[in-house]
């Protein structure tokens, strides 16, 4: 049965601005310029270049100038004042008319200017490079075929992820090939012939025993080495060196010659040869830390303030539109309201970009504030601790912007490029009651690990006694876990022989 009533909610929406500024926010600086692109693509309202506010001030610059130098006084002439309501008036977005000409296609570069575009080397991928030698082999159409879908399947590291029975089902049904696993493993041992070695290996012990039987010369050490990989492959990788010693009675020398020669293989053989432009990553920063006579500069990366304005076109079309006294048609209201729905949308995205450069600066002025003897000196000890919400509280944001800035960002600095987040981390309270951060402790962890006898290298419980001792009350799961965070393994996977 149906009823009526009455009800009255209380609801908290974002607008389509705020949408729009904070998934701007978010997006690192390489993405940006991607997403501006796409923008001007989209609405043609929206143009490079400066805006009228930027272009009066240069015009004022050389009109004072040229006065000064025919009448021989600064006078300068008051400014006219600015009415609050005009702030966000559609001509604070539109070029001058009365700019010249060479002003607008001068060009102002010189040897220093920064170079945006990435110069990158052409070359034969590594699938090119595999079925280039392929070609070289005396094969029928059906065995080419067969090898072909072989090198299709391997990976960018040189594996091939795909099982022998799995590749005969292909096969089968999306070529129409009938085949076996004898006559596929003589294909893939054909393949794991071919340049770079280890290619076409289906795991990692099959890939180093490739690499390590086309050496020559066949030296004591490679038959060693040959003999751990064969023989010895599990006990080898858990470190049990007193074990291997002893079943083929070696000694610590010979043990010691055969893993230098194994340590000399390429675990991952595809990673030699890279597509063009591919396997290369750069980190663009989105600001930029540098030490002037002892204090801190910041900059911001200019790829995050593009120069943006409205086309004069479009607001000049809307103006003739508007002021036009006529009757108006479907099609001419259809037309007004896509040219204004173009203007309005570019208008909000120039002002997104404006905003989310301001926020990028005012959080990193405080995050660099914060930390400011870290980022004099280096000296990760320094770090203190620091959490989204002390940053948000200086600088009047709220905890979900100033994750945004920092999950994505990179900054700068002279000890290195760092993401944003790192510099964040909990604190941790000593025995005489201090606060630290923990990547304070990491380090001092880190440390304590580089400066262990390898022969016998340092447990959990070891390291937390030591923690200990330096006024760190550390649990030897809490050691466990700093180390995992690290990327350093157990102490029996540390061991070396030395």
């Amino acid at each position: 049965m149906l009823k009526q009533r009455l009800q009255q909610k209380l609801l908290q929406k974002l607008s389509p601005q705020q949408i729009q500024l904070m998934k701007l926010l978010q997006v690192p600086t390489v993405m940006l310029e991607q997403r501006i692109k796409q923008e001007i693509e989209e609405n043609p309202a929206l143009e490079e270049g400066l805006d009228e506010q930027d272009e009066v001030e240069a015009s004022n610059e050389e009109d004072y100038e040229d006065a000064y130098d025919d009448t021989g006084e600064d006078e300068i002439s008051e400014e006219p004042e600015v009415n609050p309501e005009d702030e966000f008036d559609l001509s604070d977005y539109i070029e001058d008319d009365e700019i010249p000409t060479y002003r607008l296609s001068a060009n102002n570069t010189s040897a220093d200017d920064e170079q945006k575009d990435i110069p990158y080397s052409s070359g034969m991928s590594f699938q090119e490079l595999l079925l280039s030698q392929l070609g070289m082999r005396k094969l029928d159409d059906r065995e080419y075929l067969i090898a072909s879908h072989i090198i299709g399947n391997i990976d960018e590291a040189g594996y091939l992820q795909r099982d022998i029975h799995a590749l005969i089902d292909d096969l089968a049904f999306n070529q129409n090939i009938q085949t076996d696993f004898k006559e596929v493993l003589r294909l893939l041992r054909l393949i794991q012939e071919f340049d770079p070695a280890g290619v076409g290996a289906r795991d990692l012990q099959e890939c180093l025993l490739l690499q390590i039987r086309r050496k020559t010369p066949k030296t004591q050490a490679i038959e060693n080495a040959t003999l751990l990989l064969e023989k010895n492959f599990n006990d080898f990788t858990r470190k049990h060196y007193e074990k291997i010693k002893k079943k083929h009675n070696l000694s610590d020398q010979e043990l010691k010659q055969a893993i230098d020669e194994v340590l000399k293989l390429n675990p991952k053989p595809g990673n030699s040869v890279h597509d063009s432009g591919k396997g290369s990553h750069f980190i663009v920063p989105d600001f930029i830390v540098s030490i002037n006579e002892g204090e801190l500069e910041l900059t911001l990366n200019s790829r995050n303030a593009p120069d943006l304005r409205i086309n004069r076109t479009y607001s000049e079309m809307l103006q003739t539109m508007a002021e036009s006294k006529g009757k108006v048609d479907k099609r001419q209201k259809e037309a007004l309201s896509f040219v204004k729905q173009k203007l309005d949308s570019a208008k909000w995205f120039i002002d997104a970009i404006r905003q989310r450069q301001n926020t990028l600066l005012v959080t990193m002025e405080a995050i660099l504030n914060y930390q400011k003897d870290y980022f004099l000196t280096g000296d990760e000890t320094k770090l203190k601790p620091m959490i989204l919400k002390d940053i948000a509280d200086i600088v009047n944001l709220d905890i979900s912007t100033i994750s945004r800035v920092a999950n994505s960002k990179y900054v700068q600095t002279p000890y290195g490029t760092f993401l944003l987040k790192t510099f964040f981390s909990e604190s941790l309270q000593t025995e005489k009651g201090e606060e630290v951060s923990t990547r304070e402790v990491k380090k001092i962890l880190q440390d304590c690990i580089e400066a262990e006898d390898k022969k016998k290298p340092l447990t959990d419980d070891e390291l937390a006694a030591i923690l200990k001792e330096k006024g760190y009350n550390i649990a030897r799961r809490t050691v466990a876990k700093y180390r995992e965070q690290l990327d350093i393994p157990v102490a029996r996977l540390r061991k070396e022989l030395l």
